[in-house]
């Protein structure tokens, strides 16, 4: 189970005839394993890089932490758990994401730096890969100091791992202010 007793899961029903507009998107999704975000919930939505994307069908939201009760006591151990065997998780340690990682599953842990290892412990046991040499066009700061050097936002390492990864990045960056300056800052054009 992902995360031990304290995970949610969002459920994506793919249509089993998508239109012709939404086959991409599609296929996409079938292509590879779904793309598992873990978000913490006490963050700002309204600065957070991923949400604009929910609703992708190659995306998985879980909400980090919370209790596997619904507000109107609904049990959720009845959903099936996501297994997360054959995933990597992407992280500020560990080995360079490559190519050679491309039919693995990804796992995103979103949230504040400082908040950052308590959602790591809850996910070390999934192997870690990082992404070097990027720079991040997120105009953040931290007043504890917590930004590691090669800090992305989650829309920015989101985008760099599919490219690595030859996932479409079609759409990724559609909602994100900072695309154009992200995209000159590494030479992406």
């Amino acid at each position: 189970m992902v995360g031990g007793k304290n995970s949610a899961i969002k459920v994506v029903v793919m249509p089993e005839n998508p239109s012709a507009l939404d086959a991409d998107l599609h296929r996409l999704a079938t292509a590879f394993p779904p793309t598992v975000i873990v978000r913490d919930r006490r963050e700002n939505p309204k600065k957070c890089t991923i949400v604009p994307l929910s609703g992708r069908p190659d995306l998985v939201f879980l909400s980090y932490p919370t209790n596997l009760q619904s507000p109107n006591g609904t049990d959720f151990k009845s959903v099936a758990p996501i297994n997360l065997n054959g995933y990597i998780r992407l992280a500020p340690e560990g080995p360079e994401l490559s190519s050679a990682d491309s039919g693995l599953g990804l796992l995103l842990l979103d949230g504040s730096w400082r908040r950052a290892e308590a959602m790591t412990r809850a996910y070390q046991h999934i192997p870690p890969r990082s992404l070097t040499g990027f720079k991040t066009a997120y105009p953040r700061i931290s007043k504890k100091g917590t930004d590691p050097s090669n800090g992305l936002a989650t829309v920015e390492a989101l985008f760099l791992a599919y490219q690595i990864l030859g996932r479409s990045t079609a759409g990724l960056l559609d909602h994100y202010r900072w695309a154009e300056e992200f995209l000159r800052l590494n030479n992406l054009w």
